[in-house]
């Protein structure tokens, strides 16, 4: 059973910085594609951004595109989310999500993740 604990959340103002930290448990770290998800009130949850299992290849929704990074440490079984230039409509739970197997390709549909973490909140004010 993978499990997944995201910290680093909290309250900003437009253009600042976050990063944060997802630490998986449970299972083989490394052979999981892996990335974040968000959901702002009253919105459906939403793909942000993913990375390939060895770190090689990233995926970025187009509303994040050159603000957020992600990145993974394999050895501190954590993936992070460098969130930068932050807007109030970034305000949103962000959700750690990861498939079910080793190696499945990441999708952008939330339905088919199936690990997911309990969320940290980021709220941005203008």
């Amino acid at each position: 059973q993978v499990q997944l604990v995201e910290s680093g959340g909290g309250s900003v103002k437009t253009g600042d910085s976050l990063r944060l930290s997802c630490e998986i448990s449970g299972r083989t770290f490394g052979s999981y594609n892996m990335g974040w998800f968000r959901q702002a009130p009253g919105k459906e949850r939403e793909f942000v951004v993913s990375i390939s299992w060895n770190g090689g290849n990233s995926l970025y929704a187009d509303s994040v595109k050159g603000r957020f990074f992600i990145s993974r440490d394999d050895n501190k079984n954590t993936v992070s989310l460098q969130m930068n230039n932050l807007k109030p409509e970034d305000t949103a739970v962000y959700y750690c999500a990861a498939p079910e197997r080793p190696y499945a390709a990441y999708s952008r549909n939330p339905s088919s993740i199936y690990y997911w973490g309990k969320g940290t909140l980021v709220t941005v004010s203008s």
